[in-house]
């Protein structure tokens, strides 16, 4: 990567970061695209950060239509979903739901959500595990640096779109975000060109 392309990731990086200080684009937008498994958030039209995220999974998909931020919790636990643990704290069910016998001395322990961004009734985009394909329970998970852009970036109302059809094969290489197949570019025909790959690497260590 070119010396100009590092100085503008890291310069797109610090003005979302401070973005709380200046406070929202005033025309700020998200697009999720669940077949390329990658979330963008727009400003004055043109994508500025681009992430991939893990959506949710057949039989908790992921709603597509057009949305609204409808509330912001930095610290935000998952009130349904989580894993069960045994009195000594070592996990028995991993993937377990709020309503699931508990053993004896041992407990639920609800999913951190993280810089939770709820924009279709229960489900929100957060900070969370990506497996590399469709997982969740119908959130929107992304790496915690991108979800603390988008958290930074965004305020209640801020509209969000969801399109394209959730792949078929969780392990599928089409599965996969584009982001995570290892390709330069990549192109949503909703924006028209391909979008700068600048944008695409993890931000530096001191943004987390």
């Amino acid at each position: 990567m070119s010396l100009s392309r590092k100085f503008g990731s890291v310069l797109v990086i610090l003005l979302l970061t401070l973005a709380p200080l200046f406070g929202q684009s005033p025309d700020t937008s998200v697009e999720i695209d669940l077949q390329e498994q990658t979330a963008y958030l727009v400003q004055n039209g043109s994508p500025v950060l681009a992430t991939p995220i893990s959506s949710g999974r057949f039989g908790h998909l992921t709603e597509t239509g057009s949305f609204k931020i409808l509330d912001k919790e930095r610290n935000h636990h998952s009130s349904m979903y989580g894993k069960i643990v045994d009195a000594r704290g070592n996990t028995i069910v991993a993937d377990a739901d709020a309503d699931m016998r508990v053993p004896h001395g041992g407990k639920f322990v609800p999913a951190p959500m993280h810089y939770f961004m709820r924009f279709a009734g229960a489900n929100g985009m957060h900070a969370g595990y990506l497996p590399g394909y469709p997982a969740s329970h119908g959130c929107v998970r992304m790496p915690q640096e991108y979800a603390i852009g988008f958290f930074n970036s965004i305020n209640v109302g801020t509209p969000v779109t969801v399109f394209g059809r959730t792949p078929v094969s969780r392990y599928s290489e089409q599965s996969r975000s584009t982001m995570l197949r290892g390709r330069n570019r990549f192109a949503d025909p909703r924006f028209g060109p391909p979008f700068d790959p600048r944008f695409a690497p993890p931000p530096p260590f001191w943004w987390r």
